[in-house]
């Protein structure tokens, strides 16, 4: 190879590099954007979802955030790091099971201005469960809420959870528009859940403790984004692994997008991507205006 040749694949080969960083580089936002589609979906664990699904329905929604709960791992798995190569990524990995328990993961288009990872109490922090990302027009939360428990065990720390929340999110409602998302574990309504009867006051997120919680979120300015688009629609989020319980549709709506009154009227759309397998859960998304 002559001397001119190798040079010029040298070249060839720097600018290669400089090509790729420049189309990985993600730009921040400054304000400018206004119509926004957000992704919400429990994995139910990060590494074993991407064996079962390779996201390209998530991809084909085109979403400018995705936001993942229950991740269950300590980094991101390198599928995702290739699929999600034009996005920014906050992991918040729990202390708890060394990293295989809980967590949750943010991933954006546009870089957030700041990122707060956690609700400030330790007592729900070493589990990875909330991510707050500011933009310039507003607040996105995602949440993976803890679960009452079997027998309803945790139903009081499941309480202080709610305060918490509450108390946070009317805080940063005072600042800018919310809209606040995940796996919200509970069921607000009887149309909510296949057999309302059964599971009342005996099932973590069918008691009137959880459901109550939620109605005082209402009440404080908020509404529930997909009850508000389609208030007679029984489309569940999430069915046992057992009995089958899927494929007979016997499901609860345990994820949501909660948003500030305010900009309720902006959202165009509010739905369950009910045929998207991989996990437990189904996705959710939303697309409004901000």
């Amino acid at each position: 190879m002559s001397k001119r040749k190798a040079a010029s694949n040298e070249v060839a080969k720097v600018a290669s590099i400089f090509t790729k960083k420049a189309k990985q580089q993600i730009p921040s936002d400054d304000g400018s954007q206004k119509s926004w589609k957000f992704v919400c979906w429990n994995v139910a664990g990060l590494r074993a979802c991407v064996k079962k699904n390779d996201f390209k329905e998530i991809l084909a929604e085109k979403p400018d955030i995705v936001f993942l709960g229950e991740t269950k791992c300590k980094e991101w798995p390198p599928e995702m790091e290739a699929t999600f190569e034009n996005y920014t990524k906050t992991l918040v990995v729990s202390t708890e099971k060394n990293g295989g328990y809980a967590g949750v993961g943010l991933l954006s288009k546009v870089a957030p201005l700041s990122v707060v990872k956690g609700i400030g109490e330790t007592e729900f922090d070493s589990a990875g469960r909330l991510i707050i990302a500011e933009f310039t027009n507003f607040y996105f939360i995602g949440a993976y809420v803890p679960n009452s428990g079997a027998k309803l065990v945790a139903l009081d720390k499941r309480e202080r959870w709610e305060r918490l929340l509450l108390e946070k999110i009317k805080k940063l409602d005072s600042e800018k528009p919310i809209v606040y998302g995940g796996d919200l574990n509970v069921a607000h309504n009887e149309i909510d859940l296949k057999n309302p009867e059964s599971n009342r006051n005996k099932t973590a997120g069918f008691t009137d403790q959880e459901r109550g919680w939620f109605t005082d979120l209402l009440a404080a300015g908020f509404r529930d984004s997909f009850r508000q688009l389609h208030p007679d629609d029984k489309t569940y989020s999430f069915w046992s692994y057992m009995a089958n319980a899927r494929s007979k549709n016997v499901g609860w709506r345990l994820d949501y997008y909660v948003v500030s009154e305010r900009i309720m009227e902006n959202v165009k759309r509010s739905d369950i991507l009910t045929e998207v397998l991989g996990s437990d859960h189904a996705p959710v998304v939303l697309q409004i205006d901000l």
